[in-house]
């Protein structure tokens, strides 16, 4: 039977990512891991679990846990760190190195059909 560590092991994403989702969604924390596998596999995922932090963020402040608040800033951060696409500033410079990439990789593959002359 799996436990929450195995799925966490499995989610690519922290405990507190998971938690944070399983209090938005008001499920238990392994479903919200199964959610948040499901999320993060995309860029528009990514966003939405952003999303679901930054809701979190603002239900502790409105009912004033400051701890809470902070908790889950540090939480926010990490998550922008680990998923750089969620983040508008980080998916346009990741954007501009796999366009470099894939330039290469033509560039190449061009270069290796053009016959060579003796």
């Amino acid at each position: 039977m799996l436990c929450l560590e195995d799925c966490l092991a499995l989610c690519e994403l922290t405990e507190d990512e998971v938690l944070a989702i399983a209090q938005h969604e008001h499920i238990p924390a392994i479903a919200a891991a199964e959610l948040g596998y499901y999320l993060v596999c995309t860029p528009a995922g990514e966003m939405r679990i952003k999303s679901i932090i930054r809701d979190d963020i603002a239900d502790a402040r409105v009912r004033g846990d400051r701890i809470r608040e902070l908790a889950l800033k540090l939480v926010l951060r990490n998550f922008v760190l680990q998923h750089p696409y969620c983040e508008e500033r980080h998916r346009r410079q990741l954007r501009a190195v796999e366009r470099r990439h894939e330039d290469a990789i033509g560039a190449s593959a061009r270069a290796a059909a053009t016959p060579k002359m003796a």
